[in-house]
């Protein structure tokens, strides 16, 4: 028997300060897809996930919540192992910084660093955030403070949050002295780093101005990790909480059976705000251990409101658990991967969310799985029919396009592109809907002659479920079962990678006598003010009444700004025809620096191309497939590049930035924009 190959992934441990929001939710769902996925192609998975418990933050909100540190971690991780039961997450360890064992390996890779040299003691002056736990230069401040005489007195982080003076002794790491090692290894390993635009980041803010040395204790709190032999000291949260991804594998302890397995790990995934720690700090603090580097690290974008991030102030929290209460978890998994290019920022709004649920998941699969199921009953007692092939027409190119789908799924995946792999899948669905218009089983159904047709037809629709199903298990945890149930299939036709292939649907299989829909659709308008409601704390009248008293205000006395000098009447421009149309592709054009070429549905008679400048502002264009835009479709058609341009995409510019103006996902394509 073949030993499963070893394959370790790790979220970043959470900071306890707080419930956790559907940012947090993303990073571990997208960790919790990527191990279920290496679990279907039979890897030996190790999935890492904790939080970390140290530092001045937590020391200080337990003093206001009058118990002690340990009280108040042993809290809230209680609460993050609880959200992530909610969600499913397949997790095999849950580490916490209070362990005894990693503590004690902790103190012990300090001392090994400061008996060969690698820190050192010193005096600490600088800027601190306690929020972020970091210190800040004087040029890293976003904001800075000055007294009458123009001497700095404080100022924000970058995260927007306080900063105060620190002067105090502490121990230093001697980064410089790993410096050109580690460039070196970005250089012989460049997909070291992902996406690519993190690595640059580093390369050009960090280590080519000069890499600083970096404090890595405190005298002026004492929860923590003390330094054996200095216990005044208090080992700084970078050093603690960075080496979590070693020590919950055993390093440092008697049992290292588990580090010796799955170290280096395969992936570490984090948020973009703490790249410079996971590529700089940790990769030489393994250096300096003789320890071989982790294979991957991805800094994925942020999940951002309309208003910027998430905040409790600003009222635009949303928490996995509501929606996971009143929507489902599959809605959740399947909008957090499907909407968000994984490594771009993404916005969440309440509208997008029902949206994606009604349109992708109860209009496309619901329905595609309501209609197969209700069609073998009807049309054929029950059982699904035997493959046999290519009969009809349209058999072949549905075939050719799930074998496509699949090897872009697996591509996609591979390179943790979420929201492209779950559009490939889509692609598959809508070709099934596609499909059933095309083949018109109710037709079929009424000549004897074209049995065989509209056998062949029931049994690549279930086929084609049957595949598509396969694909959503690393995302959804329960619609893939209920599909399976519906369809009648188990074992190993019922979710393994070996059996995506048409033909393997076993013979003589009875579906479901009446199938329920697995995504029932939504009201959007009740189900968005439901949403706005919950991340405000208020109703939806309460809501309108404060916007109202808000908002008194007089037209006639507003006065208009327009960039053009020449005002337009209302025949002019209703000469332009604006039509909404949806993304089906969007690829660089070869040869030319700006320009994107998008293949669109705007309710022609096949797909438009429309050729656009925006190439600067998305570098990622396969973000934009599956979004609605809004065109000028009457545009004479002309010529770019030796490439067609049949209209016009709009987009709004101010101040050096470029956004493409996006139509709601419930607008028709080609729907007239007046």
């Amino acid at each position: 028997m073949t030993e499963k190959k070893p394959f370790y992934i790790t979220t970043p441990i959470y900071y306890p300060s707080g419930k956790l929001h559907i940012g947090n939710s993303y990073t571990t769902i997208a960790c919790d897809v990527m191990a279920r996925y290496k679990r279907m192609q039979d890897f030996d998975v190790f999935y890492l996930t904790g939080s970390d418990e140290h530092g001045q933050k937590i020391e200080n909100k337990a003093a206001e919540l009058g118990i002690t540190p340990q009280q108040y971690v042993d809290d809230m991780a209680a609460d993050m192992k609880k959200t992530w039961e909610l969600l499913e997450i397949t997790n095999d360890k849950f580490i916490r910084t209070t362990d005894p064992a990693h503590e004690k390996a902790v103190a012990d890779i300090f001392e090994r660093f400061l008996a060969q040299g690698d820190i050192y003691l010193d005096e600490y002056v600088g800027w601190y955030s306690v929020s972020d736990e970091e210190f800040f230069t004087e040029t890293q401040l976003a904001e800075v403070y000055r007294d009458a005489d123009g001497n700095v007195i404080g100022g924000k982080a970058p995260s927007g949050h306080e900063v105060e003076l620190v002067k105090e002794e502490s121990y230093f790491f001697k980064m410089s002295k790993y410096a050109d090692r580690l460039l070196a290894y970005y250089e012989a390993h460049p997909d070291f780093i992902q996406p690519e635009s993190r690595k640059n980041e580093m390369i050009n803010n960090f280590i080519k101005p000069g890499l600083e040395d970096l404090a890595v204790s405190r005298t002026t709190f004492s929860w923590g990790v003390k330094v054996p032999s200095n216990p005044k000291h208090v080992i700084y949260v970078w050093i603690d909480a960075l080496a979590n991804y070693i020590t919950a594998l055993g390093y440092g302890s008697e049992d290292t059976e588990l580090f010796d397995k799955y170290w280096p790990a395969d992936v570490h995934m984090v948020g973009k705000e703490i790249v410079r720690f996971h590529t700089i700090y940790w990769p030489i603090m393994l250096m300096a251990l003789e320890l071989p580097l982790p294979k991957k690290i991805f800094g994925h974008g942020w999940l951002l409101m309309k208003d910027g991030k998430m905040s409790k102030s600003k009222g635009n929290v949303v928490y996995p658990d509501m929606l996971v209460e009143h929507f489902g978890l599959d809605a959740l998994r399947y909008y957090l991967m499907r909407e968000v290019s994984f490594g771009s920022d993404g916005v969440f709004t309440p509208e997008d969310f029902v949206s994606r649920v009604n349109y992708d998941l109860a209009n496309d699969l619901g329905n595609l799985l309501n209609r197969t199921v209700a069609m073998i009953n009807k049309y054929c007692g029950g059982n699904v029919p035997t493959y046999q092939g290519d009969v009809t027409a349209f058999d072949a190119s549905l075939k050719a396009l799930s074998e496509e789908v699949v090897t872009n799924y697996q591509k996609e995946m591979d390179n943790m592109q979420f929201s492209t792999a779950l559009s490939e899948v889509w692609r598959l669905i809508s070709r099934a809907n596609k499909y059933i218009d095309e083949t018109e089983p109710w037709k079929l159904v009424k000549d004897e002659t074209k049995q065989a047709d509209l056998n062949s037809v029931m049994v690549h629709l279930a086929e084609s479920l049957r595949v598509a199903a396969t694909l959503l298990q690393p995302f959804l945890t329960h619609a893939p079962k209920e599909i399976f149930t519906q369809l009648g299939v188990t074992g190993d036709v019922a979710g393994s990678f070996e059996m995506v292939q048409f033909g393997s649907f076993p013979v003589g299989i009875e579906v479901v006598a009446k199938g329920t829909p697995i995504f029932p659709r939504l009201d959007l308008e009740e189900e968005v003010a439901y949403i706005k409601e919950q991340m405000s704390g208020k109703t939806a009248t309460d809501q309108d009444e404060a916007e109202e008293d808000e908002n008194m205000w007089n037209p006639e006395n507003t006065e208009l700004i327009s960039a053009k000098d020449k005002e337009i009447k209302y025949e002019d421009f209703d000469k332009v025809e604006l039509k909404v149309a949806e993304v089906i592709d969007c690829r660089k054009v070869e040869g030319a620096d700006k320009l994107l070429k998008f293949r669109l549905d705007a309710g022609d008679k096949d797909h438009r191309q429309i050729l656009s400048g925006v190439a600067e502002w998305y570098p990622n264009p396969e973000e934009l497939i599956g979004k609605k835009v809004v065109i000028v479709a009457n545009l004479k058609p002309r010529k770019m590049r030796g490439e067609i341009s049949q209209g016009m995409i709009l987009s709004a510019e101010k101040d050096g930035k470029l956004q493409v103006i996006e139509a709601p996902l419930e607008a028709e394509n080609g729907s007239e924009v007046a």
